[in-house]
């Protein structure tokens, strides 16, 4: 194995380590009454929510046994789909599912919307993990009346985060849309400000904007142990990150925020310079590119899902990321 073929393996152990999270304990807030919400009552019980998730979980653990993602579309669409495919593959060549991908059934808190009219949105909180591993924030959409509810989107939370208060699940919370004003910044705002914020890091006009997180933080560590081992090899990097459109859901929170979740899908590219083969940087990525064949450029597309808190326009806080998900969905030599 070359230098740089070395030196990107070894950064694989940091893709692997990247979001694991120990321990995270995004903080659950003590719910309390929603003015804005009181005039009308959720259409769904926690009783049904309990059923709709359990139905969900019952695919993805029936598909997790079979390693095959032939079943999911049933319960699962959007990032969330686009995740678990990916996961699935891996686990087909390597033998074991990821720990990262399991959702535990307790929950800590449920979000339900009192929105009658479609599509809608649940966000549920799990418990930890019996590994300790940290809480998931779920989100799961029913686009009509006679669909099911999928499950859209999962993020692990990041220790210490703080998210903010929501009305009782039989009161109701006001679910929101990308377009929402009064805020820091409108979600669709916030999702396109990040990315670019993930593009160039300090160099962003939007850097200001928003708090540190364990998500660039770890990013940026990942980034330039990479690119240590390729400048000695005059090689390089580039990743581009781009919100998917439509890919997003927000719930408003009874302190005037919101809670928003998107996609931002983003590319890798490596070129391992000198005439050197460009190999996968971990085992994820090995396991996707399968029995492809290396050549000096390699193209790895991944799906990373963020969680967002915004807060109101005048309260003087920042922006934050309260957690995320990032996973390879495809490898290909170029």
């Amino acid at each position: 194995m070359t230098r740089i073929s070395t030196k990107i393996a070894a950064a694989g152990l940091a893709i692997v380590a990247l979001f694991g999270m120990s321990g995270c304990q995004g903080s659950v807030p003590h719910p309390k009454s929603q003015s804005s919400s009181a005039a009308q009552s959720p259409d769904m019980t926690e009783a049904q929510e309990k059923k709709v998730r359990g139905d969900m979980l019952d695919v993805l653990d029936a598909a997790d046994k079979a390693k095959s993602p032939d079943e999911l579309s049933a319960r699962l669409s959007g990032p969330a789909l686009e995740v678990r495919t990916s996961e699935l593959q891996i686990a087909k060549a390597t033998g074991n599912l990821d720990p990262k991908a399991t959702i535990p059934r307790d929950i800590a808190q449920t979000v339900i919307p009192t929105q009658s009219g479609w599509p809608r949105s649940v966000f549920s909180i799990t418990t930890t993990t019996k590994d300790q591993q940290s809480k998931r924030l779920m989100v799961m959409n029913q686009d009509s009346a006679r669909s099911n509810y999928k499950l859209w989107g999962v993020v692990r939370l990041f220790q210490g985060a703080k998210l903010p208060k929501f009305a009782i699940p039989s009161i109701g919370a006001d679910m929101g849309s990308s377009d929402d004003s009064g805020l820091a910044a409108k979600p669709q705002d916030t999702v396109s400000e990040y990315a670019d914020l993930l593009q160039k890091g300090k160099q962003s006009k939007y850097a200001s904007k928003f708090a540190d997180d364990y998500f660039r933080q770890d990013l940026d560590k990942l980034s330039q142990t990479v690119a240590e081992g390729m400048e000695r090899n005059k090689g390089t990097q580039t990743q581009t990150f781009t919100p998917v459109k439509g890919q997003v859901a927000v719930m408003r929170s009874s302190d005037g925020g919101d809670l928003v979740v998107a996609q931002i899908n983003s590319e890798w590219t490596r070129a391992a310079g000198e005439g050197r083969e460009s190999q996968p940087a971990s085992d994820a990525e090995r396991a996707l590119f399968g029995q492809g064949k290396a050549t000096s450029t390699m193209k790895v597309t991944y799906v990373n899902v963020v969680a967002f808190y915004v807060p109101p326009a005048q309260s003087g806080e920042k922006i934050t990321a309260v957690g995320a998900e990032r996973q390879p969905i495809k490898v290909e030599a170029v």
